[in-house]
């Protein structure tokens, strides 16, 4: 089976290392582990940050452009013609202009993994791009979504039966940590991933930072933090630390990491720290587990079908800095002997849900049934 694959918001070859690049090309493994041939149809970016009307106009009139190029491709046979269309990560702020003309013009399912559906947004700046998002969704036969959360703004315009939750994945065996030391109560070692820029991101630096400092001025100092990652914002994170007297006898900023960097500190490590401030699901939370880490983070998104409260980690009301830092001071204090089990729990949990494999059999399964069906956009 043929797969038109498409990430509007990132493509899957963009030179700047995210989540969304991350989840796009793990779909695309996964897909390929389903047995199926995938080919990137597009790396247009239709992402517009600001609203401007006049650039979403822009992208739509090249992606119906794009989408008559590769229709004369497909027909001429320069690109293998596909039987399904799949996008990944479908919101307002990124719509697909290219996907829904081409599943249409050659009567194809069209399938989405990871949307979003804000009818806020019907009336604003990004009526446009929102309008062609719902239109989209409502034709879709299929939408995955690896975000509980999301599924609820779905059903209403989503087509009954084409909702699928899709837990999030990863290559957990590339994750896994053999051997663990045991734990030492008097330097305990915490980690975090994330990248470095404003936003989300630098508002859950902020948290951490803040309740960091708030264990320490309580007198709990037998630990120290490694963070993970870089960024546009890197200055202001270190910033942030300094301000709450998170100094660098208890937080190393390693920077950005390869896999095999990121897995060794992981192993070194006791528990995996974040805020998880409008998270959509967390890879690198995934990713901790995996390596056999319990996580502790705040309660956003689809947080909580990665983390399971009080088996594989602690959530929090996100964005609570006092719960966070109670958790946090629990953790460090009377809980210390609780952290590896909680973490091989967590690692056992992403080898049963988490896996590629599981991923593909989901995947597989529901494509073939639609293109078996004949189900297209006619």
């Amino acid at each position: 089976m043929q797969v038109a694959f498409y990430a509007p918001l990132k493509p899957v070859d963009h030179p700047v290392p995210s989540g969304d690049r991350l989840m796009a090309r793990m779909l695309c493994d996964a897909l390929k582990h389903a047995g199926m041939e995938v080919d990137v149809a597009s790396r247009l970016r239709s992402r517009v940050a600001d609203g401007n009307v006049m650039q979403q106009a822009r992208l739509a009139e090249m992606g119906t452009k794009l989408a008559a190029r590769l229709l004369l491709q497909y027909q001429s046979g320069f690109r293998p013609r596909p039987d399904i269309w799949f996008t990944y990560h479908l919101y307002y702020k990124a719509p697909d202009w290219i996907g829904p003309i081409v599943a249409n013009a050659l009567d194809i399912p069209y399938v989405v993994a990871e949307a979003s559906f804000a009818p806020k947004r019907a009336s604003g700046p990004w009526g446009q791009s929102h309008a062609a998002v719902e239109t989209t969704l409502r034709h879709a036969d299929a939408v995955f979504s690896l975000n509980r959360a999301d599924m609820e703004c779905l059903y209403p315009i989503c087509d009954p039966g084409s909702v699928h939750f899709l837990p999030p994945f990863t290559q957990v065996e590339n994750w896994s940590v053999a051997r663990r030391k045991a734990i030492d109560p008097d330097s305990v070692q915490l980690v975090t991933t994330a990248m470095m820029r404003k936003g989300d991101k630098l508002k859950s630096y902020d948290l951490l930072a803040r309740s960091l400092g708030q264990v320490l001025r309580n007198g709990v100092d037998h630990w120290h933090l490694t963070v993970i990652g870089d960024g546009p914002a890197r200055s202001d994170v270190e910033t942030l630390f300094d301000q709450h007297m998170v100094t660098a006898s208890h937080v190393s900023f390693s920077g950005q990491c390869v896999p095999e960097q990121t897995r060794e500190i992981l192993g070194k490590s006791d528990l995996f720290v974040w805020p998880a401030i409008n998270e959509a699901f967390g890879m690198a939370l995934l990713e901790a587990q995996a390596a056999g880490l319990p996580v502790l983070a705040g309660d956003a998104g689809g947080v909580s079908g990665i983390v399971s409260e009080g088996m594989t980690g602690w959530l929090v009301p996100v964005g609570d800095e006092a719960a966070f830092t109670d958790r946090l001071t629990r953790c460090l204090t009377r809980d210390v002997e609780a952290l590896r089990p909680i973490g091989e729990a967590g690692a056992s949990k992403a080898m049963q849900h988490h896996t590629v494999a599981a991923a593909a059999n989901i995947l597989g399964a529901t494509l073939r049934n639609l293109v078996s069906d004949g189900q297209g956009r006619s």
